[in-house]
């Protein structure tokens, strides 16, 4: 398929096994990076982009071999526009196969670009690895978490692994460190969580609490378990049976126990002191870390238990606690 859509003549691409089973819809999103979505769902309505000289609907699965007619469009973030930032992060590999890779995410990079970054995860590997033909996220992580992060390969690596997700077949457990002294030795907790936005904009997440929150929230369970305790510190294993966005964040901080470091949940003055060396070692980041995801492998079937060990930052910050 040609690589670059031009914004002043018709271009045909045709579909390979990259692209087949993708709604046109999500396909050209991707490929128009840039262009509103508004204005791509007006392309289809209008008949301006066809498939195999047809009008199609926003929902139609592409098939092998079809041919998408796409008209002048102009992209003005087109990622095939734009030029790799000066220095590319090399990223740490957990496993690799022809259709999976999993690498250990450090903190403070995002995993997709958006909101002001130009370059994530997902940017880099595709400018480090320019003759592969497919590469796309598996999930997600915030941006200052790090640990086991799946990429895949393939199209059908992808689609299996999502079905697993949905169907609760995947777990995911992380290692994180809260202020104050945790209790109990395993706790679930099953508090229903709801999206707002700040004043400023800022998209956030909290507790549903009301009724009428509840009724838009949707539900979230997170199995906590006490792994050690210090005077001011507890570090748990979380592990999450949903998957929804600041889950753990939040359900620590509606708990009373907000992670040691985090700059939207947590304790802001204690936080200050962290970074301003409160303890023996300094916390510059929230100490967060996605340890162990487990699932079945989407071509040999097999079970495949992936680890990322804690960041050097978290281990040393650990041992400063005695």
């Amino acid at each position: 398929m040609p690589d670059i859509i031009m914004p002043d003549r018709v271009v045909i691409k045709q579909i390979d096994e990259t692209a087949e089973g993708q709604r046109i819809d999500n396909f050209l999103c991707k490929l128009l990076k840039g262009v509103p979505k508004s204005h791509i769902y007006q392309l289809l309505r209008s008949g301006q982009v066809r498939v195999n000289s047809k009008r199609v609907a926003a929902s139609y699965h592409l098939q092998l071999a079809d041919k998408v007619r796409i008209p002048p469009v102009s992209c003005k973030n087109n990622i095939l526009q734009t030029r790799p930032e000066k220095k590319l992060s090399k990223f740490s590999v957990l496993f690799e196969d022809e259709s999976l890779l999993v690498v250990n995410k450090p903190a403070g990079t995002a995993v997709h670009g958006g909101s002001g970054i130009s370059y994530g995860v997902i940017e880099q590997l595709r400018i480090q690895h320019p003759g592969w033909k497919f590469l796309e996220l598996v999930h997600r992580l915030d941006r200052e978490t790090s640990g086991v992060l799946l990429l895949a390969k393939k199209r059908q690596a992808l689609v299996d692994l999502h079905q697993q997700i949905r169907e609760g077949m995947v777990h995911k457990s992380y290692q994180v460190l809260v202020s104050g002294k945790w209790r109990n030795l395993i706790q679930n907790v099953k508090f229903p969580l709801s999206r707002y936005v700040t004043a400023t904009g800022e998209r956030r997440v909290a507790v549903a609490t009301e009724k009428h929150e509840q009724v838009k929230s949707q539900q979230a369970h997170t199995i906590f378990c006490l792994q050690q305790n210090w005077e001011k510190f507890s570090l748990l294993n979380a592990e999450l049976k949903t998957g929804r966005t600041h889950q753990i964040r939040v359900h620590l901080a509606h708990l009373g126990f907000p992670i040691a470091g985090d700059d939207k949940y947590g304790d802001f003055e204690l936080n200050r002191q962290l970074r301003k060396n409160g303890q023996t070692v300094s916390l510059k980041r929230m100490f967060l870390h996605a340890a162990k995801f487990s699932c079945i492998h989407p071509l040999t079937k097999k079970p495949l238990l992936l680890e990322a060990p804690l960041a050097a930052e978290l281990r040393l910050f650990l041992l400063s606690l005695g």
